[in-house]
Parts: C-alpha cells; sequence; structure tokens
C-alpha cells in the first residue's frame, strides 16, 4: 500500500467523525496543554517551525488531525503511511514522492505514519537517513509508549507530544457541533440530543471523539421525530464491541464476580466470567493483573505456586497478544479456583500497615542496628544482638524484634490448608520454644 496524498472517497460517503475533522487550530479540541496560547508546539505552528515530533496518546485523540493541520497552516507535501500495511517499499515510494515535490514545487514533505510503534527495527532504520538529510520531516502517531516502542535514533531526533483523552465536556461540544455543523455534519436533519443522553454518549465514548462521533452517527439512524432518544442512545453503545464502560457499574459487577467464584473455589464460573470479560471487550492485560492480586490475597502461602502462575500468565498475555495468550489466563484461573485458600497474609499485611500508621516513627532497637563504622560500634549499635544461626535450631528464643515499648504483634496466623499447615506447625514450635526461653529467664538465680 502506497502513501495516501489524498481522499478520494466520495464526502457523502465518509463517516461523520470524517466529515468532522476540525480544520482549525481554533477548532481543534482537548488538548491545551500543547495546543493553548503560548505553548510549545503552537508557537512552532504559527511561526513555520517545523520539527520531527511524535504524537503519543489515546485512540481518537486527534493524532491525524493535528498532523494534516500543521501540514495545513505550513503548507508543506502531506504523505501518510499506516505502519500496519506499509513496508520498506512504500518508504522508497515516499522518499521519491517527497523529492520530486522539492524539486517541483519548492514544497517541504510531511511523512506521517500512523502506528509507528508497528514498524520493526529494519523499517524505521529505513526512514531515518531521510529525517536525517531533511528529505521529510517525520511525524509518526502512536498509542504505545514511544520510548519502548521506537529506536533511540530515531525517537532522538523527534520531540514527543502526549495527547490526553478528551473530558466528557470536550465530547459533548463536540457532539453538538456535529449536530449544528450543516455542511459537514448532521445540521441539515434537525436533530435533537437532550443533555442526558449527550452524556451517556460521551460517557461511552471514553475519551474517544472518533468513537463519539461514530456512536452518534449510528443514534441518529434511529432518531424518531427529530428526537435522539435515551432508548436510541442505550441500543448504540449496548450494541458496540465493549459491552461495559471501563468505569461503569457492569465492568466491576463483572470483575466482583470473577473474584469471589475464585475465592469460592468455583473454576467453571470463574471461567464464566473471564469469558465475559474478554468478550466484552476488557483488556486481557487488566485481567492478568487482577489474578495476580487474586493469588495473594486469597491463596497466599496455602499454595505459593499460585502467584508464581498468575505471574507466567501476564507475561504469556503480554507476549502473545490476544487471543493465544487468552489461554494462559483460563489455566490460571481454574488453578486459582481449586487451589487451597488462605487470606492469612492479606489480613496481617493490613494489621500491620495499621500498627505502623499508629505507632509512628519508633526507634529501631539499638541491638538490631547496623553497625559499620567505629563510631556506630562504641556508640552499642549491635551489641548484643544474637545471631540466629549460633542458636539451636537456628532460632534466637524469646527475642523481641519490634521496637523497645512495644508489645509483640501476632499477625500472620496460617489456616488449616495447604501448605500453611505445615507453616502453622513451625511457628507453634518456635512459639513453644519461645515460652520455654522467657520461663528459664525469669525463674530466680
Amino acid at each position: 500500500m502506497g502513501p495516501e496524498t489524498q481522499r478520494d472517497t466520495d464526502p457523502a460517503l465518509r463517516p461523520l467523525a470524517d466529515r468532522m475533522r476540525p480544520c482549525s487550530l481554533e477548532a481543534f479540541r482537548g488538548q491545551e496543554h500543547i495546543l493553548g496560547a503560548g505553548k510549545p508546539l503552537r508557537q512552532a505552528i504559527e511561526t513555520d517551525r517545523l520539527h520531527s515530533m511524535v504524537l503519543w496518546g489515546p485512540p481518537g485523540t486527534g493524532k491525524t488531525t493535528l498532523a494534516r493541520l500543521i501540514a495545513h497552516y505550513s503548507g508543506a507535501h502531506f504523505l501518510k503511511l499506516s505502519a500496519v500495511l506499509s513496508g520498506v517499499r512504500d518508504i522508497r515510494e515516499a522518499v521519491k514522492q517527497a523529492n520530486e515535490v522539492r524539486a517541483r514545487e519548492g514544497r517541504r514533505t510531511i511523512l506521517f505514519i500512523d502506528e509507528v510503534h508497528r514498524f520493526n527495527k529494519s523499517q524505521q532504520d529505513a526512514f531515518l537517513p531521510h529525517v536525517e538529510d531533511g528529505t521529510f520531516v517525520f511525524f509518526g502517531a502512536t498509542t504505545e509508549n514511544p520510548s519502548f516502542e521506537l529506536n533511540n535514533a530515531l525517537l532522538s531526533r523527534a520531540r514527543v507530544y502526549l495527547l490526553k483523552a478528551l473530558s466528557l465536556e470536550s465530547l459533548q461540544r463536540i457532539l453538538e457541533q456535529a449536530l449544528q455543523d450543516t455542511e459537514r455534519g448532521l445540521g441539515a436533519r434537525r436533530l435533537r440530543l437532550a443533555p442526558a443522553s449527550s452524556k451517556l454518549l460521551a460517557e461511552a465514548a471514553d475519551g474517544d471523539a472518533r468513537r463519539a462521533l461514530n456512536l452518534l452517527e449510528l443514534a441518529a439512524d434511529l432518531a424518531a421525530d427529530g428526537e435522539i432518544g435515551m432508548g436510541a442512545v442505550q441500543e448504540v453503545i449496548s450494541g458496540g464491541p465493549r459491552r461495559f464502560d471501563k468505569a461503569g457499574d457492569m465492568f466491576y459487577d463483572q470483575i466482583s464476580a470473577l473474584h469471589k467464584a475464585v475465592r469460592g473455589s468455583a473454576p467453571d464460573a470463574a471461567l464464566y466470567w473471564l469469558g465475559r470479560m474478554i468478550d466484552g471487550g476488557c483488556d486481557p492485560l487488566y485481567l492478568a493483573r487482577r489474578l495476580v492480586r487474586m493469588a495473594s490475597e486469597d491463596i497466599g502461602n496455602a499454595d505459593p505456586r499460585a502467584l508464581a502462575l498468575a505471574l507466567d500468565a501476564w507475561d504469556a498475555q503480554a507476549r502473545l497478544g490476544s487471543p493465544e495468550g487468552e489461554l494462559a489466563l483460563a489455566q490460571t484461573v481454574v488453578y486459582l479456583a481449586c487451589a487451597a485458600k488462605s487470606n492469612a497474609v492479606y489480613l496481617a499485611w493490613q494489621q500491620a500497615l495499621e500498627d505502623a500508621r499508629v505507632s509512628g516513627s519508633l526507634d529501631v532497637p539499638i541491638r538490631l542496628r547496623n553497625a559499620p563504622t567505629r563510631l556506630m560500634r562504641e556508640l552499642g549499635h549491635g551489641r548484643a544482638y544474637r545471631y540466629a544461626h549460633d542458636e539451636p535450631e537456628a532460632y534466637a528464643a524469646g527475642e523481641n524484634y519490634f521496637p523497645d515499648g512495644m508489645a509483640p504483634r501476632r499477625y500472620y496466623r496460617p489456616v488449616e490448608r495447604g501448605l500453611e499447615i505445615r507453616i502453622r506447625e513451625k511457628l507453634d514450635h518456635l512459639a513453644e520454644l519461645d515460652r520455654k526461653a522467657l520461663a528459664e529467664n525469669e525463674r530466680p538465680v
């Protein structure tokens, strides 16, 4: 697929989101932190100081539109490549076009590469020399952290601008503009959209202007008597690939059900809720992180293998992606659900944190302090410390490792399940040694 220089699609057939692309910086919404008055990028555009850049941000935040606007303001020739569909041959063709435009018209060329993080090292190396010699100005768009995805050589020659997800207010203004615009938008249809419906569309778009306009276009086709009602809005937002908003109640209800099924040792139900969330569009890596949490919170030392398996599943999903990595998540969910359960570490940790918060900055006992210098040794640091390996059973019976003046606490209480059965036996034995040592010390001489 060669470089794109212009759209040849009939404007009437173009999606609403494409028709409503801002035609000026003043109409560009939601990125005031880089395009506001006096900001470096705004100044660079207004003074025609073009430089290579990477536009990094979530989908629908205006990366492509901004690149086109900069080309328009600068009078530069605009070429677009998709990193997904293009290869080295397309880069060579872009170089040829850029040289021809410079020779024929004396104009610079902006080479815009969408999803630039998809370019491999050889592809990035292929156009780097042409950035260095000024054949074209490089613009890249990415949803991924460029510091992880781009060559250092390329990254060092481009400035990174972070675009943020659009606010609800910005999205609602975009929707209203589309409803009012008679040339590019839906203004000729004189549709009405109640504030509550507009807010619901904006929330469902999740910071993505393109998605907001796509949803509006679908809802407009369902309008009755010129009114885009709440029913039409709910129908279009429920029919998308994401059947729950990442901040909505349904999302958290489903992850709650998954967690409780694992905790309740119900592997089949856990698999069902995992499938529901994957099918609904939930990020598998989010689910992987939650499985790690479950392994520590609900299984803990009853089966320490659970945490290792959850981390392995996270790694598998990150390496393989979907759908291949999802099987590792399913394997882990089944294992976690079937594993012995213990929340003893979770409860112990909460109690320890609370004591740390309440007790304040109690001093470390002198005998437990490190003594790397002569002065510290002279001050008594480490004196009277009992080296456990020199004691019977490698245990300093009767020793207290809490701050002086703080009564010893017992946070960790292993359960009678899984490996914690053995841990409990060990701790009970050590507690008996402590009792004997303390009783011996209390005997009169």
